[in-house]
């Protein structure tokens, strides 16, 4: 990959992990565009860049060229993180990853092609490899067979990217993330739980029975890896595992959030919908990335699965102790 000087393009960028993104690419001093259609996204996750010359918003969305377009123009790296990131919203409709994630994509990586952008890294998914026989996984595991339409949808865009690298000459970082947790999240377990509890302090309804086991890495140590792989990589497609070297079950994140909102006697209940103790259709219910590719590079995670679900619930918690909750 090319020298990071110069304006980057981060799409998602006012999302979860994007806005941390773009606070560590503002950091290095680099001028910035952001297109994000605020579904998401809020414009108070960039709020301490607001203002700053070398922050642009654009607010549209990837499936309309002419909006990629604007965002892209003087830029020489793209980052895309612009997708649909609710694994459980394919079930009631399964046209969300076929747009968010692959035909948004395509329209990024076209517009790349016509403006003679030649760099992207990519934020793909531990579901690509739906549930593998080998733990922890690596890389070049397969075949990959995902259970759900959002790992499904990843794999394309990995897929298309790769062709895209090889036929028109773009170089490529691909990360398949564990389960990225922190301030800023809108949506996944912690977030769920806490939003429950503050509801209904007695009892919570865990989905699943509880023993899904999985990684879990802070978004701080996600960005760090984020920006390390990119600098590290080699080949003009490029995939790196990034995640956490142990595993937490949803368990002991349900006490973990029980104990920071300083609640006792909560009941836990459980609602088994789906075979196998699944929280919903397309959950992978084990989970651990081998991350020894990164990790010999020099990479290594400051917190592990506990310790990253533990500071992720203190940071949700104050932040949604601050908003009225619906």
């Amino acid at each position: 990959m090319e020298s990071l000087g110069g304006k980057v393009l981060v799409t998602g960028g006012a999302g979860f992990i994007g806005s941390h993104l773009v606070d560590a690419l503002m950091e290095l001093g680099l001028e910035v565009n952001v297109l994000d259609n605020l579904t998401a996204g809020k414009k108070e996750n960039l709020k301490r860049w607001i203002g700053s010359k070398r922050l642009k918003l654009f607010v549209g969305d990837c499936l309309r060229r002419r909006d990629v377009r604007k965002a892209i123009t003087g830029c020489h790296t793209v980052f895309h993180l612009a997708a649909n990131a609710e694994v459980r919203a394919g079930v009631s409709d399964t046209k969300l990853d076929l747009e968010q994630n692959i035909i948004a994509t395509y329209n990024v990586l076209e517009e790349m092609r016509r403006n003679h952008v030649k760099d992207i890294v990519f934020t793909s998914t531990s579901t690509v490899y739906g549930e593998a026989s080998v733990i922890p996984t690596p890389e070049d595991y397969g075949p990959l067979k995902p259970i759900s339409l959002y790992g499904a949808s990843k794999l394309a865009c990995e897929a298309m990217i790769s062709a895209y690298c090889h036929m028109f000459d773009l170089k490529a970082v691909v990360y398949r993330f564990a389960n990225i947790v922190g301030s800023r999240s809108r949506h996944g377990v912690i977030w769920d739980f806490i939003h429950k509890l503050l509801r209904n302090p007695r009892e919570l309804e865990i989905l699943g029975d509880g023993k899904q086991c999985k990684s879990y890495l802070h978004v701080s140590d996600c960005v760090k890896a984020f920006l390390f792989g990119l600098k590290k990589a080699k080949e003009n497609f490029e995939i790196f595992n990034v995640g956490s070297e142990d595993r937490v079950d949803v368990n002991t994140i349900a006490r973990i959030v029980v104990e920071e909102l300083g609640l006792k006697n909560v009941k836990f209940r459980y609602r088994i919908d789906v075979e196998g103790g699944r929280g919903w259709k397309g959950d992978v219910k084990i989970m651990l990335l081998d991350i020894t590719k990164l990790k010999s590079l020099g990479w290594r995670p400051r917190y592990n699965s506990y310790q990253s679900v533990k500071l992720a619930a203190k940071e949700l918690i104050k932040e949604a102790k601050g908003k009225s909750i619906e």
